[in-house]
């Protein structure tokens, strides 16, 4: 906080408005004083000089060393400099993971992702080489000259979004490859929740005949939480990184377990510029038991459940997508791929569900639309109007997929 405020106009004029200096805080209860700040402040401050990070950069321009943006999922992409130490911060947090996910010096590694202004895996190329990793950069190269690629050299390692790690196994098959005779070992996912969303989980792992891993990070924030080979929960980085749960309707500090709240965090090392009390909108839960790898940090019970501003009100009824994800990803006959669009009718919310018959399924569709429908109305207490689509046809993503459309505001 010290650096921010004597460095930072924008955490300066903060702080200053709320009458708080560094000196005062002095205990970690005194971390409640602190205003809080959101993504919608950082967009407000961009484009403006020191361009084109604006006020909140707390280094010289000359310092910066990289640029990044957020993918622009939820608005205007954020832009984020890095100074080469942020940047050395970003390689060991990921270290971090890789090294509670059992990565070392007899791994090949494979990354299947486009290097540009995304953060993405950046960061874990750099950590893997910091491990001894044998590191495959798949760059440019398309999903089919990827797998082959990862065939002739024999990777053992892959990491990418669940979404594209599903996608390789479909394209691998229509190549005639099966996922498991490439040998993969283990997988390490981000940029979604499938990760920590059981079923999800499930289809990666008996696709490829691997063990795979969560870990989850932001661009403002870094690589913050992982899952270790236990596999029993998502560790918060607490060498790096402090995390508080509020209740997302009065504010109220969550520190007991299964009681979801959402995510504050807190860098305690980005120089560049500083997060410090970033409101993630992400709803997470401490979880009751420590993991039996031995590592005191605290842990999640689920992953990131879902986001603030993901999470609608349909029909009356809150609903989460990842609550959707679970269902469809629970019934074997469907594919990978869904699609949820949401629109009124009239006065009334109106909620469609497009999935995709595996092939080979094309008689099930009665039996496969009722366990879908009860698992759903279970799930989520909502009715659904489901449409299956020839298989292949729905949208493919090779990053963040962008299944959920709410249409009722644009209507």
């Amino acid at each position: 906080m010290k650096w921010a405020y004597e460095n930072s106009k924008f955490y300066r004029s903060l702080y200053s408005g709320a009458g708080l200096e560094p000196g005062d805080i002095k205990t970690f209860d005194d971390i409640e004083k602190v205003p809080k700040v959101e993504k919608s402040m950082l967009r407000e401050i961009q484009g403006k000089e020191p361009f084109p990070y604006g006020d909140i950069l707390a280094v010289p321009l000359e310092d910066v060393t990289e640029y990044r943006q957020t993918s622009g999922t939820t608005g205007q992409p954020v832009y984020q400099a890095d100074t080469w130490q942020d940047w050395e911060l970003w390689s060991e947090s990921w270290a971090y993971v890789l090294c509670a996910q059992g990565y070392n010096e007899h791994d090949r590694v494979f990354l299947p992702f486009g290097y540009n202004i995304f953060v993405a895996f950046w960061a874990a190329h750099y950590a893997a080489e910091k491990l001894g990793c044998e590191v495959i950069p798949g760059g440019v190269l398309n999903t089919e000259a990827r797998i082959l690629k990862m065939r002739e050299l024999r990777a053992n390692a892959l990491m990418a979004t669940p979404t594209y790690v599903l996608g390789m196994a479909d394209t691998a098959t229509r190549l005639g490859i099966s996922p498991k005779s490439l040998n993969i070992e283990k997988i390490t996912v981000a940029g979604e929740p499938g990760g920590s969303i059981p079923m999800t989980k499930k289809r990666m792992e008996e696709a490829w005949g691997a063990r795979v891993y969560d870990h989850i990070g932001a661009t403002e924030i870094g690589a913050w939480g992982y899952e270790c080979v236990c596999q029993s929960g998502i560790h918060i980085n607490e060498a790096l990184f402090t995390v508080e749960i509020e209740d997302i309707n009065t504010g109220e500090l969550i520190t007991e377990p299964d009681r979801p709240g959402k995510m504050i965090i807190t860098n305690l090392d980005r120089m560049a510029q500083p997060c410090i009390r970033f409101d993630s909108k992400d709803i997470i839960e401490w979880s009751a038991n420590r993991c039996e790898c031995g590592r005191t940090f605290r842990t999640l019970k689920r992953g990131v459940i879902g986001r603030v501003d993901d999470i609608t009100k349909v029909k009356g009824v809150l609903l989460a997508p990842t609550a959707i994800e679970e269902v469809v990803r629970s019934i074997p006959e469907l594919g990978d791929e869904y699609e949820v669009v949401v629109v009124k009718k009239g006065d009334i919310d109106d909620i469609t569900l497009k999935v995709e018959l595996k092939p080979g399924n094309e008689g099930s569709t009665d039996a496969v639309k009722n366990t879908l429908a009860s698992s759903l109305r279970l799930q989520t207490n909502l009715g659904y109007n489901i449409e299956f689509h020839d298989y292949g046809t729905l949208p493919r993503y090779d990053v963040k997929a962008k299944r959920f459309r709410d249409l009722r505001h644009k209507e």
